[in-house]
């Protein structure tokens, strides 16, 4: 009887896993909605599942309800180090915690800038630009619905702070809170409020149909539009920078496969995990079944490249300079908590002041009890 895997509903996380799992008879894969992948509870999954697609912000809440395997538990330690420098920017370190390794990072993304091709010339490598073009050529839309209000302002924040990564569960000073979403606000007050419910899929694909959005500066990357044939073709680019040479400001996301504690891996399951992740496979199977590799080579291969217009170069530098998400048991419901905020701050003019003492206080509310100050 095979594996039972649960991955995410989209042809990006979908079509490799379940093409390798049917063709080595090892997994079955199902598939969730995207907004369960972002926040349906890990216990739960990981007690129906034995691989379970994962993003890093999960592990604090999967730790604490013990329901991964470490990998350590399956992997050798060299296995584990090969995983880990092919790996792009913190990729495998965000499954890093408590000492030990719990998923493989299997696809990369960031949040990063999507723009019809007729305005790829268009000087939109800062905040200041990219506000100036919306202020005066119209079609900016911002991803903000779901977790996506509070992820748009931490990736704003990057931008400002170079070495700010929250990974183990800090969060913005007031200062800085305060410079970010001066600068999100100023951003909404340009965007099309048509689409504020949409989903990054959901804005892609607004995009890809002519609905009259150009950019859109912070989206997570989705390989497979880059692939679409004009005029149908939405182009990435590197998310926004507060100042030229300064750091692209976004949040890393992607996805990881892990391995739940009920599941007794095989040889047989380890070396197909291992197959995965592979440089072959990373540069070729993932690539050529709508997958977005996590392997540096392949985001530089040109032959990677060429299908997807370049989207792998052209957004690498962003992917490599990602922060990282708190990671604590309680920071999934600080995210959506916090986004929904961010939205009715937005819409009701709340003073920038005010929204960073409260997001401040909300994500001081959601750390575990030994860690509150």
């Amino acid at each position: 009887m095979p594996f039972k895997g649960l991955t995410w509903d989209h042809p990006r996380g979908f079509t490799a896993l379940d093409r390798a799992g049917r063709q080595s008879g090892l997994i079955a894969w199902d598939r969730q909605p995207l907004e369960g992948f972002e926040s349906a509870p890990i216990a739960d999954l990981c007690a129906a599942y034995d691989l379970v697609v994962l993003d890093h912000p999960h592990l604090g809440e999967a730790l604490a309800q013990d329901c991964l395997c470490p990998l350590d538990e399956v992997f050798d330690p060299v296995a584990l180090k090969r995983f880990a420098a092919d790996s792009i920017g913190p990729s495998f370190r965000s499954y890093e915690m408590a000492g030990r390794a719990w998923a493989l990072p299997l696809d990369a993304a960031s949040q990063v800038m999507a723009l019809r091709p007729e305005i790829a010339d268009a000087p939109l490598a800062t905040w200041a630009e990219v506000s100036d073009f919306a202020r005066h050529e119209g079609g900016l839309a911002l991803s903000l619905a779901g977790p996506h209000a509070a992820l748009s302002l931490m990736s704003i924040a990057a931008s400002l702070d170079d070495g700010l990564d929250l990974a183990d569960g800090g969060w913005l000073g007031a200062a800085l809170c305060v410079e970010a979403y001066e600068i999100l606000s100023d951003l909404n007050a340009h965007a099309n409020p048509d689409f504020g419910q949409a989903n990054p899929i959901g804005l892609l694909e607004a995009m890809s149909s002519g609905t009259g959005i150009r950019i859109c500066p912070l989206v997570y990357g989705y390989v497979p539009y880059a692939a679409r044939p004009a005029p149908r073709t939405v182009l990435f680019r590197n998310a926004p920078r507060s100042r030229i040479g300064g750091r692209h400001g976004s949040i890393l996301g992607g996805t990881g496969i892990g391995i739940s504690r009920r599941c007794t891996p095989s040889d047989a399951l380890r070396d197909h995990l291992a197959w995965l992740m592979s440089p072959g496979v990373q540069t070729g199977f993932i690539p050529e079944n709508d997958g977005q590799p996590s392997n540096r080579a392949a985001w530089a291969d040109p032959d990677v490249n060429a299908p997807v217009r370049g989207f792998y170069s052209a957004t690498a530098a962003t992917l490599e300079a990602a922060a990282l998400r708190p990671r604590h048991d309680g920071y999934i419901a600080f995210q959506t908590a916090a986004s929904a905020f961010l939205r009715e701050a937005l819409r009701t003019g709340l003073p920038p002041a005010a929204v960073a003492g409260r997001l401040a206080d909300m994500f001081a509310a959601s750390l575990p009890a030994n860690r509150r100050v």
